[in-house]
This record gives structure tokens, sequence and C-alpha cells, in this order.
């Protein structure tokens, strides 16, 4: 399988903006389009959709936790089944308007501190599953993690996802921040290079972690994401 890039997107909200996302569609090949919890609205889902369909671009869901405010990225407690409902409800108003554009969704992938969650949690990883039953479609991950080991074992083809705009600990986990950091577009590049080629990351210690990349994330929110995207895709062709 050919690596993909992917990236988080469609997270503007009302009359607030957050990212390049038609700057971006043209040069990724899968979008993690946000539910309405962390970001985005009803109206931009829609557009964000019909932008992916115009650009040959798949769409997946990006749920995540109820934190508008903290844009998901702040944990909370919640029990396994109220977690899958809350996800089962997020997807499914993106699978509506996937539907009216006549696309189908290609995949789920937890927003932020969900991920997080879902990496170091049996029952939140369970949940992911729980709802990833109802509709039946791959989901990207971490290397390393629950995702790695619960997804697959529910039945659930797993996506492996590097990193190609944030950093890694020296015990492979990542470091996600409220707010993302611009990046060296050339060393994020060489780094995706060296993940796929080598099967290896470079921690914030300079140590060497292992792991592997199926797809490539760029976050629409990094300050320069289409400088680091261009780079990743010029090395990946």
């Amino acid at each position: 399988m050919a690596v993909t890039i992917n990236c988080d997107m469609g997270e503007s909200y009302g009359l607030y903006r957050m990212g390049d996302d038609a700057g971006m569609m043209p040069l990724i090949d899968i979008a993690n389009v946000a539910c309405g919890f962390h970001a985005s609205d009803f109206n931009h889902m829609r557009a964000t959709v019909r932008l992916a369909k115009a650009h040959g671009v798949k769409v997946g869901a990006h749920p995540s936790l109820p934190d508008l405010q903290g844009f998901g990225r702040r944990e909370m407690k919640m029990g396994r089944e109220e977690m899958a409902n809350c996800l089962i409800y997020q997807i499914g108003a993106l699978c509506g308007f996937l539907r009216a554009e006549g696309m189908e969704l290609n995949h789920i992938k937890p927003h932020g501190s969900l991920y997080g969650m879902a990496a170091r949690q049996e029952d939140i990883a369970h949940a992911v599953c729980d709802a990833a039953d109802i509709y039946n479609v791959p989901l990207l991950g971490m290397t390393g993690t629950l995702h790695e080991t619960i997804y697959p074992a529910r039945g659930h083809g797993f996506i492996a996802e590097f990193y190609g705009d944030l950093e890694y600990r020296p015990d492979g986990s990542l470091i996600v921040t409220r707010e993302h950091d611009a990046k060296d577009p050339d060393l994020m590049a060489a780094r995706v290079v060296r993940a796929i080629n080598e099967g290896a990351g470079t921690a914030i210690d300079g140590s060497d972690i292992p792991l592997r990349c199926d797809t490539v994330c760029i976050h629409s929110d990094t300050p320069n994401a289409l400088d680091i995207a261009r780079a990743v895709r010029a090395a990946l062709s």
C-alpha cells in the first residue's frame, strides 16, 4: 500500500477560521473531518466534504471528546458506553453529509486527547471499536499502543500513522500540545522518509523509536502546514 498523507481539517466554526483547507486539500489523500464536538459545525462539515469530493480526497470521521472550548485537547472521564455513544453520534452526523454528496465514509480517526486516551486505556480503545462496529471502516492509530493491539483484535483494519508535524517522547508516545508550532518542512520530510524506509523515528532527546508508517498526518492548524505538506508530498513522490 502506498503511503498516504492525511490531514485533520474542517475545523472552522461559525465565523472563526482554522487552517487553510482549500490550500491543503490538493496536497493530501485522505481528510479527517471534524464532527462538531471539538471544532466545526454543520455548514463547515458539508463544505469540507464538498471540497474533498472536488479534489478526489477520501473522507474519514475525526470525532472528539465534547470539548469545544479546549479544542478536544483536554482529557475527560467518560465510561465505555457513554464514549461509544458520543462517537456514534458524531460519526453519524458526518455520514449524513457524505451521503448527501454521494460519498462513503473511508475511516475513523479519534481526535486529540481522545486519540491518546485510546492509546493507553483499554475501555476507551474498546469504545472506539464499539463505534467502529457500526460503520465498518478502518481505524487510524499509532504503532506500539493499544491502537495496534485492540483495533485488529476487534476485527478492524488498522492504518499506522506517523505525525509529520509533531514531536515524540522517548517512549514513543506523541506530544500533543494545545497549539501547534511551525516546523522545518525539510526536517519533517526527512523524518517521514526515515519512518517509511527504516521504521524508526526520532524522539525529542535524539533517541530512536520504532514505528510504522502507512499514512502521514499533517494538521491543518500547524502554522506552516502547507509548506510541510508540499515538502512531504515531494519526498513521497
